[in-house]
């Protein structure tokens, strides 16, 4: 396999994952990458045996910071990619609702030069879909997305989004919550950055299996679409 120059840093920050911590980071670190690979994980202050499994972890691509206490998963990965040391970054939540295996699809986009950014878009089923209200919440809040922006894309919440780690750093992300994932698409898209979206696999989990967004997150998220929005305006009004 061509192997490219680039270096990719995954980012996952885990939150009482013991249940699946393993295996996700098992899964991750034995994909064949086309490029170089760290794994950088934040264990957000977890209280579940989760610290315990990460020292176990012995892997010289990993690399594993710990917030004594929980501070969201914006800060986890605010940790994160401060620690990054690839050219481009993505998110992989240790949960396994994503499919590890499915990264390298982010990147032909990236190392062909036909994209900046890449996007993992969902397609939701009676198979993958937690509940109806999580999938209208999520396509509501992606709709008012390209509302906002002028835009089109169809998953702003998904977490696999491949990003340049200087771009990344450039937004200056305040979320310390699920409502990053908002503020990441809200700022790309008002620098005028438009996602590169690939199809890729998908799989919710239940209350009962640890699904930890709610419908305040979503609410969350609208708001701060909406202010990104208005600071945007201020801005570009300011300039005239």
């Amino acid at each position: 396999m061509y192997r490219s120059r680039v270096k990719l840093s995954i980012l996952m920050p885990v939150y009482n994952e013991q249940a699946t911590l393993a295996v996700a980071v098992k899964r991750v670190l034995a994909v064949d990458y086309p490029c170089a690979v760290e794994l950088v994980i934040v264990d957000d202050g977890s209280t579940d045996g989760t610290a315990d499994l990460l020292g176990s972890v012995d892997d010289q691509r990993v690399v594993v910071r710990t917030h004594e206490v929980n501070r969201g998963k914006g800060a986890a990965i605010g940790t994160a990619s401060d620690l990054a040391t690839g050219d481009y970054l993505v998110i992989c939540d240790a949960d396994l609702e994503y499919e590890p295996e499915e990264i390298p699809l982010l990147l032909p986009p990236v190392l062909s030069g036909e994209a900046e950014v890449v996007y993992g878009s969902r397609t939701f089923s009676s198979n993958t879909a937690y509940s109806f209200w999580y999938v209208v919440g999520n396509k509501g809040v992606t709709l008012a997305a390209n509302i906002l922006f002028n835009s089109y894309i169809s998953d702003l919440e998904t977490c696999f989004k491949l990003i340049p780690t200087s771009l990344y750093r450039q937004l200056g992300l305040t979320s310390t919550g699920f409502g990053m994932e908002a503020e990441i698409t809200a700022k790309l898209l008002s620098r005028g950055v438009r996602p590169y979206e690939v199809p890729i696999s998908y799989r919710a989990r239940s209350r009962a299996d640890g699904k930890k967004l709610t419908w305040k997150d979503g609410i969350e998220a609208l708001w701060i679409l909406a202010a990104v929005r208005v600071r945007t305006r201020k801005r570009a009004v300011g300039k005239r």
